[in-house]
Order: structure tokens, then sequence, then C-alpha cells
């Protein structure tokens, strides 16, 4: 078993129990980048670069998807069909709506 240290937000919510809805805890992202966060980052180990912290919503959202809502939601046409095909594609390489699949323990 690897141990990871990792720097998380205090306010952050606790990590949701293997399987449960994804709760913004960060903890996943933190530990190592999914393949899109591998993408986006250019590294396979550490903490994703595409990790945001939501201080109104106190906890921690994915950059991409972030930005593919944004995208998908401008006002140019080919821009909104960009975005839609960017969003559907971040949300399956995060398995947005699988639930939590970190296999982790957060130690205090």
């Amino acid at each position: 078993m690897r141990e990871y240290a990792v720097l998380w937000h205090a306010r952050a919510p606790a990590k949701p129990a293997l399987g449960a809805p994804c709760n913004g805890c960060g903890l996943c992202c933190l530990a190592e980048p999914c393949p899109m966060g591998m993408l986006v980052s250019r590294r396979r180990t550490g903490a994703c670069s595409a990790l945001r912290w939501d201080e109104q919503g106190a906890h921690y959202r994915c950059g991409v998807l972030e930005d593919a809502k944004a995208m998908a939601a401008a006002p140019a046409r080919w821009q909104r069909w960009r975005g839609r095909l960017w969003l559907r594609l971040s949300k399956r390489w995060i398995a947005a709506g699988v639930g939590c699949d970190a296999d982790l323990e957060d130690i205090p």
C-alpha cells in the first residue's frame, strides 16, 4: 500500500465512502490525476493541475469540466458545439456520475 501526503483544504468535505456520490472532497485528484488530468497536467503522479477550489461551495471542482461547461454555454455556435463535445469527453474521462472510486484513506 502506497502512502500519499497531500495538501487538503481545511474546509474540504470528508471523503465519501467508496461508490458513494462525489462530494467534491478532491482527495482523488490531489493524490493523482485521472486520464483527463494526465493529459491536461502533463504528468502521471502528484496533484492534478486542473483541480480548483470553490470558495463559495467549500469543495473542489474539476477545472476541465468547469471550462467545458462554460464553453458549452458560449454564445458562438461553433464554441457551443466544441464545448458540448469536450464536456461529454471530459465527463467520460473523469468518470463523472460513477461515484467515488478513490480507494484512499484520509488520515488527518
